[in-house]
This record gives structure tokens, C-alpha cells and sequence, in this order.
């Protein structure tokens, strides 16, 4: 097992791209004993292994917690895990399906396109408001608002309750770090706890009164006698908030720190705008904002001649996949234009992430108008890292225009 898979070294989290080349030429398959988890770093197999019905992102459907050999999460973080417990992402067959199947009845891509002159309107705001500060910090001023409004606006959360999503979204977004803390657990409980409550107001109020938001189509959302119930309904509305903005977050203030580092590529970009949808694609790929994705084994695997048990944990490394030379030419290598450019940013299988088209015409509003707007925009200090490697992102990204 390579020591440069460090993921608590502040030094690794800066730059993993190094240890992921070492991975990768090492083999398929690593045990990494800190998490005990089986680290996977190439395309093919992370790629393969998201489609594999062995694997799940619960064993709960199939196993008790002893039959896995595993013990139940402790009776203290009971909130977070029921609220995570009951979100699309951590629920597998049956459930899963019937779940994606109303929640998509009701996040249709035409509900995705109906918002977009919305998306295009809160980001066209904040960065004219963002130019006329002279900058700042790009991650509270743009990149962090704008995705939680706009799913805040399809929720139909009120404008005066906006400030309370990110802080509970960041809380809940602690536990799915490596080994955490028990002080990361309480802030988790606790946070799912208000969330919890707070989301079952707003169904009770859309119920008596149904709106055109996003809840109140989940509400109106069935299957003969098949509805969401109110648990499922909540997990959902977290879940879009926490995996709606998280990513998008990320993806805007590393892909803007991206930019400055690479200034031939900017460059490009600000003399073509035409550039941008493959701009985007290829921010997602180059500095992935989730660099890690678990699995169960739900049944014994093997991956290059090694047999990963029944009762195991795969970590799926979509940072180092995406930088794999067996699938991207010069992986390394920054290029906007890059014509073919199938990265897993957003998953693969049935958990490939429902908000993928949205978060795209995010990227598209924001990315586009700083380019219009701001056309010299430049760096003002190197940033900081989050100490945490799963959900990858920058402390603050200040910059001048």
C-alpha cells in the first residue's frame, strides 16, 4: 500500500493527483488499512464497478448489520441516519427504484429547463453585484448562492429561510468524510434534526396550499397506491440541497483557481465563449469535486486476480479515474476543447446523479457571466484547501476584477 494515498495530509488533499498516478501503476486494487476500504483507481474498473449490481450503497436490503459483520450505527446519530438512510443515494432495489422513479416524475427535464432563465437570472445578480464590490470572495458571493437559491426556489423554501440551508447542508456533509469525528456526528444529528423538522412544516403548509414547486409535485407524485412517504419525501429534499450545491460549489472555485493556474486556457476561453460547454466538462473532469464514491460488496468480486470479500467497502477514486491515460489522452494536460470527454463527475448506473443537467446549466450562468462581466478577473492571494478530501473544495478563492 502506497504511503502517498495520505487522505488526512493537507499536503495530499492540495494535490492527489501524484499518489493516483502511483496507484494506478501499482495495480487495480490497493487495501488501504486506515479506512479499510479497497481504494480503485483505474477508468475501466471505477466505471465498471458503478454499474455492478454486487455492489451497493447500503447492504440493508439484503443483510442485517450483524449478517455483514458489521455494528449498527450508534443509537446517537439516530436522526442523520434515518434522514441519510432514506435518501436515493443510499437506498438500493426495490426502494430505490420506486423512489427515483415518482421523484423523476416530478424533477422532469422540462422542470429542469423551466428554471434555467431562473438560474441565468440570480447569476447574472450576484456576479453584477460581485463586479460592482470591485471581487472578494467568489465562493460566498457567487458560487455558494447561487446553486442553494436555485434549489431553494424549486423546493419553494422562502427567500428569509435561505440562510439556514447551507449551514445544516455543510453539518450533514461532515459525515461523509473519511473516519469522522464524534463532534462531526453531534453537528450532523443536530443539523438533521432541525432540517428534518423545518422540511416538515413546508409539506404540511404544501399540502393544505400545493404550489408549481418541487415539493408540492413530490406530494402529487404516485404510482397506482405508490407514494413518497413523508420520511422519503424530507431524505429527498435534503439530499437535493446537499448533493445540488456541494459539487457545484466546488466545481466553480476550483475550476476558477484551475483557470488562473492554466492562463493560456483562460485565455482561449475569454476570446471564445464558445468554448464553454466543453470548459465545463472538462473543469468537472480535470479537479473533480467528489474525489471518492463508497460501495458495499454485497458478493465476492475480483478485481485484476485479487477477490475483494462479501462485507467489504470498495472506495471508488473518481479523481484518479478521471486522470487515467488508458481513457483520456494527456490526462494532465488542461485542454477545454477536449472533443471526447465521457468523465465520471456525476456517476455512472442507477445512482448516476439526477441533477446532472442541472448542475450544468449552473455552471454554464455563473462561468458565463464572469467571463462577460468580469473579463480580467484575477487571482488576489492563493487559496486554502478544506481539510477534507471526499467533497474536495477551497477554504475561500478571493479574487480582483
Amino acid at each position: 500500500m502506497h504511503v502517498s494515498f495520505d487522505p488526512w495530509s493537507p499536503a495530499f488533499v492540495a494535490d492527489p493527483y501524484p499518489a493516483y498516478t502511483a496507484l494506478r501503476a501499482a495495480g487495480r486494487v490497493h487495501y488501504f488499512e486506515p479506512t479499510r476500504q479497497w481504494l480503485i483507481p483505474h477508468y475501466a474498473d471505477v466505471s465498471g464497478l458503478l454499474r455492478d449490481r454486487r455492489l451497493g450503497r447500503t447492504y440493508l436490503h439484503r443483510f442485517t448489520h450483524e449478517e455483514f459483520g458489521l455494528t449498527a450505527p450508534p443509537a446517537a446519530h439516530e436522526p442523520f441516519t434515518t434522514l441519510n438512510g432514506q435518501g436515493l443515494l443510499d437506498l438500493e432495489a426495490p426502494d430505490h427504484t420506486r423512489i427515483r422513479r415518482l421523484v423523476s416524475k416530478a424533477f422532469t427535464p422540462r422542470t429542469v429547463e423551466r428554471l434555467a432563465p431562473t438560474v441565468r437570472r440570480l447569476a447574472a445578480e450576484l456576479v453584477d453585484t460581485f463586479v460592482a464590490e470591485g471581487g472578494g470572495d467568489l465562493l460566498t458571493a457567487v458560487a455558494e448562492p447561487l446553486p442553494v437559491a436555485v434549489i431553494a426556489e424549486m423546493l419553494g423554501v422562502p427567500e428569509s429561510d435561505r440562510a439556514l440551508l447551507r449551514p445544516w447542508s455543510a453539518a450533514i456533509c461532515g459525515m461523509f468524510e473519511l473516519n469522522p469525528s464524534e463532534e462531526t456526528a453531534r453537528a450532523a444529528v443536530s443539523a438533521s434534526t432541525e432540517f428534518s423538522a423545518y422540511l416538515r412544516e413546508l409539506i404540511a403548509v404544501r399540502r393544505e396550499k400545493p404550489g408549481d414547486d418541487l415539493i408540492s409535485g413530490l406530494i402529487a407524485a404516485h404510482d397506482e397506491d405508490e407514494r413518497l412517504t413523508e420520511q422519503e419525501m424530507i431524505s429527498t429534499c435534503v439530499l437535493l440541497l446537499n448533493a445540488g450545491h456541494e459539487a457545484t460549489v466546488n466545481t466553480t472555485v476550483n475550476g476558477w483557481r484551475t483557470l488562473f493556474h492554466h492562463p493560456e486556457q483562460l485565455a482561449a476561453l475569454r476570446a471564445d465563449h464558445g468554448l464553454l460547454s466543453t470548459a465545463v466538462e472538462e473543469l468537472l473532469r480535470y479537479d473533480s469535486p467528489l474525489q471518492m464514491f463508497e460501495r458495499w460488496v454485497l458478493d465476492d468480486i475480483e478485481i485484476g486476480g485479487t477477490v475483494v470479500p462479501r462485507g467489504s467497502e470498495v472506495a471508488l477514486l473518481f479523481g484518479s479515474a478521471n486522470r487515467d491515460p488508458e481513457r483520456f489522452a494527456d490526462p494532465d494536460t488542461l485542454d477545454l476543447s477536449r472533443p471526447d470527454n465521457p468523465h465520471i463527475t456525476f456517476g455512472a448506473g442507477i445512482h448516476y446523479c439526477l441533477g446532472a443537467p442541472l448542475a450544468r446549466i449552473e455552471l454554464a450562468a455563473s462561468f458565463g457571466e464572469l467571463l462577460r462581466k468580469a473579463p480580467r478577473m484575477r487571482l488576489a492571494e492563493e487559496p486554502e484547501w478544506h481539510p477534507g478530501y471526499v467533497i474536495r473544495g477551497l477554504k475561500e478563492l478571493r479574487v480582483e476584477v
